[in-house]
């Protein structure tokens, strides 16, 4: 990564007159190579995660109750990014509390890689507050590096960002997929472990690049307010442990008791957690019109990530049992197929990086609600494209590899008209007050997507079934073309940010 440091030659103290990285502050590389090596853990996990909840070989479970799982999980992964960045508001900062979660990542993965299935969910928990604890923080310290909200570099910055997840992501199937399918289950979940310890190292090693805003916690608890969480926190896990115990000694414990409960939290506190910050009168009326404009933002990401998400769960479930999962007569892995995302999204980044600065130049670039209007069209087309593979595997045939491509295609370019812009959204429309806890509720809308396919799940609805999947495409449209036509009313709500 070296090659591409440069020295700018401009004044000292204007923006861009430091050491850069591909033209931005040199410690996005060390929050690029860190988020790097965390992606590869986490999606290597996840790309194995649904195939081993349904093999023989793993849980041996049915595809419903695996796709709950995997979405009820993935919903919790974000869930907890709202605590994430609680954490670093009031106790840790949002860098000390990177590094604490990169630790608790990788014992995760560690606790996954033994043999056993009561580990695995104990793995399973330790690698979502990890993940919750990393996702929204090191976000926040990208947006510390700029400044403030008008730095033209920002959305770039963001994007190149995006490009180390899509990395990481990239090579994790290829090599934690391969391990796990044709060697060992967890031998593959011990190699992700390795990759959260090579991230952790590279962050501990790069901080001192990073800005000084990283190391402040914004609002500190007094000893008090400290030991009263303490207090509530032993006291509720004392209730659902007293709970838990008597439904199981009384023997009428099934998956549903946790999965039904977890799910509907992952619908109920996005809810709540935006109506607090909305209802907040410390907030003044510039910050409370942002928040009635995020409102719709959050809304179109929710129905987005409900439809890809599943990119990794219905369609993972598909392509192992409906798929001729082969090119040219080679026959790959089934989890190769999450390589195939990440690889485009390092393909495209760079260009929609460029253009967006290009049109910028010329002021005709599309405006954030435009492109938000325009991702859910795409992962709507995307869904009406699964159909025909859904067909061809109803008449008894397998589906073409490239079917499923190109699903993954479509979704990646609306990936890249919604994701890093969301991400670059949230920093500039986040009130002062909430922060760090601003790029919390973002990721509460993956929540909320995930946790209504983990109930869908839970219900026996076939996620694989023509009718769902026409619905939920026809949704995306509706949604999208809804944004569309309220985007005047919302600019106005956004006040000064474009």
């Amino acid at each position: 990564m070296a090659s591409s440091l440069t020295k700018d030659s401009v004044a000292p103290g204007t923006p861009g007159s430091e050491t850069t990285f591909f033209g931005h502050p040199r410690g996005l590389a060390t929050l690029f190579m860190t988020e790097m090596w965390e992606r590869f853990s986490y999606y290597g996990m996840r790309a194995l995660l649904p195939l081993y909840l349904v093999a023989p070989g793993g849980l041996h479970m049915s595809a419903t109750t695996a796709t709950a799982i995997y979405s009820v999980y993935l919903s919790l992964v974000y869930l907890l990014a709202l605590p994430g960045g609680w954490v670093a508001d009031r106790v840790l900062g949002p860098r000390r509390t990177v590094a604490v979660a990169g630790l608790v990542i990788m014992l995760g993965h560690l606790t996954l890689a033994l043999p056993s299935s009561g580990t695995f969910f104990a793995g399973l928990a330790l690698v979502a507050i990890g993940s919750g604890l990393l996702k929204a923080n090191i976000s926040t310290m990208v947006g510390h590096l700029y400044q403030g909200p008008d730095d033209p570099r920002r959305d770039g910055g963001f994007t190149v960002f995006y490009i180390g997840i899509n990395l990481g992501a990239f090579a994790a199937p290829l090599a934690i997929g391969t391990v796990g399918e044709k060697v060992d289950w967890h031998l593959g979940f011990a190699l992700a472990a390795l990759g959260m310890a090579l991230g952790l190292a590279q962050f501990l090693i790069g901080r001192r690049h990073l800005d000084a805003r990283s190391d402040v916690v914004p609002t500190p608890m007094s000893a008090e307010e400290k030991a009263s969480t303490l207090r509530k926190g032993l006291l509720w896990l004392a209730v659902a442990a007293v709970f838990y115990g008597v439904v199981g000694f009384s023997g009428h414990y099934t998956l549903n008791w946790i999965l039904v409960p977890l799910t509907l939290v992952g619908l109920i506190i996005p809810v709540w957690v935006i109506a607090r910050i909305k209802r907040d009168r410390s907030l003044d009326r510039e910050e409370q019109s942002k928040m009635s404009a995020y409102i719709w933002f959050f809304v179109a990401a929710a129905v987005f990530w409900m439809i890809y998400d599943q990119g990794g769960s219905t369609l993972s479930i598909f392509a192992e049992s409906s798929a001729e999962n082969s090119v040219f007569g080679w026959d790959f892995p089934v989890s190769w197929y999450q390589s195939v995302n990440p690889v485009m999204i390092m393909a495209l980044a760079p260009v929609f990086a460029w253009a967006w600065l290009a049109l910028n130049r010329v002021g005709r670039e599309p405006s954030t609600i435009v492109k938000f209007a325009s991702g859910l069209v795409l992962v709507g087309a995307s869904f009406f494209l699964f159909l025909a593979p859904l067909t061809i595997a109803g008449d008894g045939e397998k589906a073409a590899a490239m079917w499923l491509v190109a699903i993954y295609f479509v979704q990646t370019v609306g990936e890249l008209t919604l994701s890093p812009v969301g991400l670059s959204v949230t920093t500039k429309m986040a009130p002062a007050k909430y922060a760090s806890q601003m790029m919390g509720v973002w990721f509460l809308a993956v929540t909320a997507g995930d946790a209504t396919t983990g109930l869908l799940s839970i219900a026996g609805v076939d996620l694989n079934g023509k009718g769902i999947v026409a619905l939920e495409a026809t949704l995306a449209l509706i949604a999208g073309t809804a944004i569309y036509m309220y985007r005047n009313k919302v600019k106005t709500l956004m006040g000064n940010v474009n």
